[in-house]
């Protein structure tokens, strides 16, 4: 989704260049029918990592196209003193939701909630993901459903669940 930022909770000047870069990238990605999914900045700016998604699998030759366009983006901002290493990728099986439109996509996966506070006396919390809007979402842990506010979250990312099947000359 153009122009949607994500749930960023602290302001610093970390975040200030993720929002530069965010606002270089967005619409390179988006032209090319993609859609920026992440930016994160490690390591004192030593690392930056763009997370890239679509609704079809996101091939290695398009990985590779879009990191020299962004590498040629970031350079032309020079946000950074020194060098950086850039790793462009898709979000894989499992992924941090940072963003609304990260739950949005991730409804009826299993998910693992980190809750600043104690919801229920705990704070770690892993169920079904039920609804996402723009304030908040629902997970369903053993029957029951727990509401969360997007602010309340410390970390919160998808969990995949592999499917026992029938083994080979076995009866399922």
């Amino acid at each position: 989704m153009f122009g949607q930022r994500p749930l960023w909770r602290v302001r610093s000047e970390v975040a200030s260049v993720q929002d530069r870069l965010w606002d270089r990238i967005d619409p390179y990605v988006a032209a090319e029918g993609i859609e920026l999914d992440d930016i994160e900045i490690l390591g004192g700016g030593q690392i930056v990592r763009v997370t890239v998604d679509a609704e079809a699998p996101i091939g290695v030759d398009l990985i590779a196209e879009l990191s020299k366009g962004i590498g040629r983006l970031i350079e032309d901002d020079d946000p950074f003193s020194g060098s950086y290493t850039l790793e462009v990728s898709s979000p894989g099986l499992e992924r941090k939701l940072t963003r609304a439109n990260h739950y949005r996509k991730s409804i009826g996966r299993d998910v693992k909630v980190k809750s600043f506070a104690p919801i229920e006396d705990d704070r770690n919390h892993q169920g079904a993901l039920v609804t996402a809007d723009e304030v908040g979402f629902t997970i369903e842990v053993n029957g029951t459903e727990r509401k969360f506010r997007y602010e309340d979250v410390s970390s919160a990312r998808t969990v995949f669940v592999w499917e026992k099947g029938a083994r080979p000359g076995k009866d399922a």
